[in-house]
């Protein structure tokens, strides 16, 4: 939950009952949890109304594809991971057309193109 452990979320505890005392704590988690889910409903509308905004071009849009990193992940380096895992296709040019298979075996020299370079 938010990245904190269980020393954190104890501490937090010990420092509300301190702050609110122990008649007091109680009322104030509830109105807290009633805050959290007020805002996580002005959050969802929000999101809902922006999607209809948009039109049904639009309705796989994700608010959370708005953060730099999230669109380099899911635009960029999807694709990439897929080439990096799959074996790489031999190569069919003409420079290596003698080859079998397209592969030079141990020991064999590549061919040279004195006009390429």
């Amino acid at each position: 939950m938010f990245g904190l452990g269980w020393m954190e979320i104890g501490a937090l505890i010990i420092i509300a009952l301190l702050v609110f005392g122990p008649s007091k704590l109680p009322e104030v988690a509830s109105q807290a949890g009633r805050t959290l889910r007020n805002l996580r409903r002005m959050a969802n509308t929000a999101r809902d109304d922006l999607r209809a905004g948009l039109g049904p071009e639009f309705s796989n849009f994700d608010p959370a594809d708005l953060n730099p990193r999230n669109f380099v992940r899911k635009h960029l380096l999807d694709d990439v991971e897929g080439e990096w895992n799959d074996k790489p296709e031999p190569d069919t040019s003409p420079a290596y057309a003698g080859a079998p298979g397209g592969e030079l075996g141990f020991g064999e020299i590549p061919p040279y193109d004195a006009e390429a370079t």
